[in-house]
C-alpha cells in the first residue's frame, strides 16, 4: 500500500484488521474526518483488511500488535459489518472478565444475531453502542475501536500498530555463508 498523507494523517497496512467508533452514535463509525476536521489528535490510519471480506451482518476477530510505551502488545477487536459501508470495531475483550467474546464456540453473536455475546458468561451486548444489555457486566460497556473506510478497505485510527511490513530478514547478515557441522 502506497502512503496515505492528509494533514497529520498517514496510512499504513497492519498485521492484521480492527474497526472503530467514530462520530455520532457510540461505536458507530462511517467515514475518515474530512481535511478540516483533522487535528493534531489524529495520527496513524492502518488498513485491517477490504470492505467485501465481510459479509453484511457478519463479524470477524482481529488480533493486532498495539504499540504501548514503546512495545509492541497484543490488542485484539472485533468488527461488525452493519451495511455497505458501515462498521463497527470494539477491543475483542468483555468488561466482565476480560475474556475474548468469541471465546468456546468461536462465534461473536447471540443464537438469534441480535446481539454480540461473550462466549463464557453469556453476557449480550447492543451491536452498535457495545453497551452491556444482560448479563455479569450490564450497563458497562465493550471499548471501541475507531474506524474508517477508505479506498475500499477498513482502517483503524488513532491507535498505533506495528506495521506488517517487516525488513530484510537477511540484511544483518553478511555475504558469507555459515556452515554448522554436528559430530555423530
Amino acid at each position: 500500500m502506497k502512503p496515505f498523507d492528509r494533514a497529520s494523517c498517514c496510512m499504513k497496512s497492519a498485521s492484521a484488521s480492527a474497526f472503530v467508533a467514530g462520530r455520532g452514535q457510540p461505536g458507530k463509525m462511517h467515514c475518515l474526518p474530512r481535511e478540516d476536521e483533522m487535528s493534531a489528535e489524529t495520527n496513524e490510519v492502518f488498513i485491517i483488511c477490504a470492505v467485501d471480506s465481510l459479509e453484511i451482518g457478519g463479524a470477524k476477530g482481529f488480533s493486532l500488535l498495539r504499540i504501548e510505551d514503546g512495545e509492541s502488545r497484543p490488542f485484539r477487536i472485533v468488527v461488525v459489518r452493519m451495511g455497505n459501508s458501515d462498521f463497527v470495531g470494539y477491543v475483542n475483550a468483555c468488561p466482565h472478565a476480560g475474556v475474548w467474546l468469541n471465546i468456546g464456540a468461536g462465534e461473536f453473536f447471540s443464537p438469534d444475531g441480535a446481539f454480540l455475546k461473550c462466549g463464557r458468561h453469556g453476557a449480550l451486548f447492543d451491536i452498535e453502542t457495545g453497551l452491556c444489555v444482560d448479563g455479569p457486566c450490564k450497563d458497562k460497556a465493550l471499548e471501541p475501536v475507531k474506524l474508517a473506510v477508505l479506498d475500499g478497505d477498513v482502517c483503524v485510527c488513532d491507535i498505533a500498530l506495528e506495521d506488517d511490513e517487516p525488513g530484510d530478514p537477511f540484511a544483518d547478515l553478511d555475504d558469507t555463508m555459515e556452515i554448522m557441522i554436528h559430530p555423530n
